[in-house]
C-alpha cells in the first residue's frame, strides 16, 4: 500500500488557500483522468467554490493537498468557470459511495473512500476503501476524524473497473479487455448483483465480443436474460441467440414476448433456425427440450489420429469434445469413447477397442425425473438422445439437468458465495 495517503474526504469540504494561507473558498470535488491507461489515475486540478462561483483550480495551481486543505501556489488566482470535460471524472460524485469492479476478486465493492497519493509530484487515484468504517468516520465532524486511521482493506486502483455510464460528459465506457478476463459465470455474477444501470453497463462492455456476450448470457439467471434480452431489437437479439447453444437459446426465445418470437427466429441463420424449432417441438421439461443438438460423432471403424484431428478443427465448445459417440454402420449409437481415452492409445487403433459398454439411452420423451435418476446412477457427465432407429439427435448435458432440478433460492446463495 502507498505511503502519504490522502483520505478524499478529508479534502473536499475543507478550504482552499492561497500561499499566504488567506482562505479564498472551498473544496468541492477532486477532478480525475481516467482515459490514460491502467496505471493510477492522475488528479488534474480541484473544483472549488470561491465567492458563489464554482471554479476548476488546475492542479499546475497547486503547491500541496493535506488534511488541513488545498493550499495554491499563488496569492491571487485567475481560474476559469468549473466544465466538466470529456475522459474526466469528479472523485466525490462520481465514485465515492458508488459500486465498483474489484476485477482481481469478480466482486462489486462500494467506494467508501477514496485515497489519492502524491508520486513523483503528481497526486494520483492509489485506491479505494469498501469498509463500512471509514463511511463511520466520513459522518463525524472534520475536527473529530483521525488521519492516521487503518488501511486493512485499501484496494489498489488497478484492480479497479468504475462504472462511468452515469458520468454525464466523460465520453468513457467500461473497457472489455480486463473484464474478459474474467470467466463467463463471474461475470454474469457481476451482472446480478449490479443495479439495472450498472447490469447494462457491464452488458454492454461484453458486447464488445460477441462470442463472450453469448456466454455471459448463457450463465445469467432467467430474470436477467429476459431483461436484457427485450431491451434489445430483434436484430441484436438474434445475433445473442445465434451465438448460444441451441438449447439455450431455445428457452431464451420462448421468453420473449409471442408477437417478437417469430421475427427473431426468423433471423437466425438457417442451420440454427431449424435446430431451434425442433428443440421447441419437445416439452421443455423433457430430453428433447433439454438436449443440445450439437455434439461430436464419428464412426467405429475411425482410426484415434484422424480423430483427434478432426477434434482439433473442430467448432464445438471444448466441453462439447470431452465425449466422442462413437455410431455403428448404420449410424446408431454403438458407445462412447472419453477423450482422455483417446489422447493416450495408439494412432492407428479404431474406436471401436475403447467403447464404453453398456451405454444407456433416452428418447426425446423421457421426462426430467427418469433422466436424471439415470444419470445419477451411471454417474454420467452426458446423456445420449436417440431417435426411434437409435440414432443419436442431441446430448443432455449434467448442468442442464441440474439447473431444473436446484431451486432458484440455491442457485441465487451459490451465486453470492462466488462474488
Amino acid at each position: 500500500m502507498p505511503e502519504a495517503i490522502l483520505h478524499l474526504s478529508s479534502l473536499v469540504g475543507g478550504p482552499l488557500l492561497d500561499s499566504a494561507g488567506e482562505r479564498l473558498g472551498r473544496v468541492e470535488d477532486v477532478v480525475a483522468r481516467l482515459d490514460l491507461g491502467d496505471g493510477a489515475p492522475p488528479v488534474v486540478g480541484l473544483k472549488a467554490k470561491i465567492g458563489g462561483r464554482e471554479l476548476f483550480v488546475p492542479s499546475h495551481r497547486i503547491e500541496r493537498l493535506d488534511q488541513t486543505g488545498a493550499h495554491a501556489a499563488t496569492t491571487k488566482l485567475n481560474l476559469a468557470q468549473f466544465e466538466r470535460r470529456s475522459g474526466e471524472v469528479l472523485l466525490r460524485a462520481d465514485i465515492l459511495d458508488r459500486s465498483l469492479i474489484n476485477v482481481d476478486q469478480a466482486r462489486l465493492v462500494k467506494a467508501r473512500e477514496v485515497d489519492l497519493v502524491c508520486s513523483d509530484g503528481t497526486w494520483r487515484v492509489a485506491g479505494i476503501d469498501p469498509s463500512f468504517r471509514v463511511r463511520l468516520r466520513r459522518l463525524l465532524p472534520r475536527r473529530f476524524r483521525r488521519h492516521e486511521d487503518e488501511h486493512d482493506q485499501f484496494v489498489p486502483w488497478e484492480h479497479m473497473e468504475a462504472f462511468v455510464g452515469h458520468v454525464p460528459t466523460s465520453r468513457l465506457k467500461l473497457p472489455v479487455r480486463r473484464i474478459a478476463r474474467l470467466h463467463p459465470a463471474q461475470i454474469a455474477d457481476l451482472v446480478e448483483a449490479a443495479s439495472h444501470e450498472e447490469g447494462e453497463e457491464i452488458m454492454a462492455a461484453v458486447g464488445e465480443d460477441k462470442e463472450l456476450e453469448a456466454d455471459v448470457f448463457e450463465e445469467l439467471d432467467d430474470e436477467h436474460q429476459v431483461e436484457f434480452l427485450r431491451e434489445r431489437s430483434d436484430q441484436e437479439a438474434a445475433a445473442v441467440l445465434a451465438r448460444m447453444e441451441p438449447d439455450d437459446a431455445a428457452d431464451l426465445l420462448l421468453e420473449l414476448d409471442q408477437e417478437r418470437r417469430l421475427p427473431v427466429l426468423n433471423l437466425l441463420p438457417a442451420v440454427t433456425q431449424r435446430k431451434i424449432r425442433t428443440l421447441l417441438g419437445y416439452n421443455p421439461s423433457t430430453a428433447g427440450g433439454l438436449m443440445n443438438p450439437d455434439f461430436f460423432s464419428a464412426p467405429a471403424a475411425a482410426r484415434m489420429g484422424e480423430t483427434l484431428a478432426r477434434i482439433r478443427s473442430s467448432e464445438l465448445e471444448p466441453e462439447q469434445l470431452l465425449t466422442i459417440w462413437v455410431l455403428d454402420e448404420t449410424g446408431g449409437l454403438a458407445g462412447a469413447v472419453l477423450l482422455a481415452e483417446l489422447v493416450s492409445a495408439p494412432e492407428g487403433e479404431q474406436l471401436s477397442s475403447l467403447i464404453e459398454t453398456p451405454l444407456p439411452t433416452v428418447t426425446a420423451e423421457t421426462d426430467l425425473p427418469d433422466l436424471a435418476l439415470l444419470m445419477t446412477d451411471y454417474d454420467l457427465m452426458g446423456m445420449p438422445v436417440v431417435d426411434e432407429h437409435g440414432k443419436p439427435v442431441g446430448v443432455v448435458s449434467v448442468d442442464d439437468v441440474l439447473e431444473l432440478l436446484v431451486p432458484e433460492e440455491w442457485r441465487r446463495r451459490a451465486g453470492a458465495a462466488r462474488g
